[in-house]
């Protein structure tokens, strides 16, 4: 069924259906090739513009009509003979013919196009894991293999092409390795980047240990790992201290440091308080209770820390302990420790007031169950009561002692009964001399 379709500037009005203007008899015809959608109703046929019209109907409308807006009209096929130009009929044939070959290559080219896509890459999907390894390894999604449900490629797939050596990678080697040349242009801000400024960014340098600092290392690791710390902080007055130290300096000439006053005042402590001044047996697992108060100082030495034992210290001056640890620290320093005078001991003290330390929590010397860490003393304003029982601001001294205990040896009663018995040595450093 062919349709013939007179073009008009308007459009083909419902009440000229069936009509046939006389012009439409002369003039030159204009004809396109038509065919309308075509609906059934009840036996009927509607076109697209609401009108009942025959299904074997053609419309058309002369040139001459068209040009005096005359009403475009459905009409039948014409009668042999009474189209001017049959020419025209055939020539609108072939390019309406031509029109619809082109838009039906257009799905072939489209399924031809995905159809080298699928044969390129060999797959249709790509699981997001794959797809970061392909990049990653800059590989050739043409020679991959997917095994996945509707042609995914999975992440299994592209190890195994990189296992077997069939990913072959996009980049060539030549394009991977730069030249000697490239590896040492400069950056734009001027500075090479070269392997040579990259190693220096990053260089460094072994120190080699003595075997008595891999020693200090592994000791101190297995304490770490293997001995239960417990840390009990607190703050005293050093005031009295140093108006103790002052005053025998002045009267009996004695010089002593703040550091041998602190010892004789642990060693005090640790006499009062015996269940403090002992060690965990750990292959009977039990607690050893220590009939002497012999106590460690650490020194720093080149060779690394160094504890030289003051042995009964509870027992011996301040005079007789400053003397001693002078010694101890000289010997330690020049290398010349003898083993009984830095193995043993049964409580240490770590002492950093000489440096702007206020605080810090050392690590137990096993097999001693505690260590004391002493800070620098520093001024605070505090209400401080009178001879007149009224508090005043006063200027206050205090120095940090913080108490690192093995926890199977000091619970939290021996502790604190530590604790105290020390602040109460520093509050009434003449109890010291006794």
């Amino acid at each position: 069924m062919t349709l013939i379709l007179i073009c008009h500037p308007f459009h083909a009005s419902r009440s000229a259906i069936g009509q046939v203007p006389a012009q439409a008899e002369q003039g030159h015809l204009e004809v396109a090739r038509w065919t309308p959608r075509l609906h059934s109703m009840q036996g009927r046929t509607r076109s697209p513009r609401g009108g009942e019209v025959d299904p074997t109907a053609s419309f058309h409308t002369s040139r001459s009509a068209c040009s005096s807006h005359s009403r475009c009209a459905w009409t039948r096929p014409p009668r042999s003979g009474e189209v001017e130009d049959p020419g025209d009929i055939e020539a609108v044939k072939t390019s309406v013919s031509g029109d619809s070959a082109v838009k039906k290559q257009e799905p072939r080219y489209q399924e031809s196009k995905s159809e080298v896509k699928e044969q390129k890459s060999g797959f249709t999907k790509i699981s997001p894991s794959a797809k970061l390894l392909i990049s990653e390894y800059g590989l050739d999604t043409s020679s991959l293999k997917a095994s996945g449900p509707h042609g995914t490629l999975l992440k299994g797939d592209v190890l195994a092409a990189i296992k077997s050596g069939k990913g072959s990678s996009k980049i060539s080697p030549s394009e991977k390795k730069p030249s000697p040349q490239t590896a040492t242009q400069k950056s734009p801000s001027g500075r090479p980047e070269s392997k040579t400024h990259q190693q220096q960014s990053v260089s460094f340098e072994d120190l080699p240990n003595t075997q008595i600092r891999k020693v200090i290392a592994r000791r101190l690791l297995e304490s770490k790992q293997t001995t239960p710390h417990l840390y009990l902080s607190s703050d005293v007055v050093l005031d009295p201290l140093l108006s103790f130290r002052k005053e025998l300096k002045e009267k009996h000439d004695i010089k002593v440091s703040v550091n041998d006053i602190v010892i004789k005042a642990v060693a005090v402590a640790l006499k009062n308080v015996p269940e403090a001044n002992a060690y965990w047996d750990v292959e009977k697992g039990e607690i050893i209770l220590c009939d002497s108060v012999d106590i460690s100082i650490a020194v720093a030495t080149e060779k690394g820390l160094m504890t030289p034992i003051v042995r009964n210290a509870d027992q011996k001056s301040i005079s007789s302990i400053s003397s001693e640890v002078k010694q101890l620290a000289e010997k330690a320093r020049a290398g010349k420790l003898l083993p009984n005078e830095f193995q043993g001991g049964t409580f240490s003290i770590s002492n950093l007031g000489m440096f702007p330390v206020d605080h810090f929590c050392a690590i137990i010397n096993p097999p001693q169950a505690g260590i004391l860490a002493v800070g620098r003393g520093n001024k605070f304003v505090e209400p401080v009561a009178g001879s007149d029982g009224i508090e005043r601001p006063a200027v206050v001294t205090k120095m940090n002692l913080t108490l690192s205990a093995d926890h199977r040896v000091f619970d939290g009663k021996v502790g604190g009964a530590f604790v105290s018995a020390l602040k109460a040595n520093f509050n009434d450093i003449q109890r010291l001399l006794l």
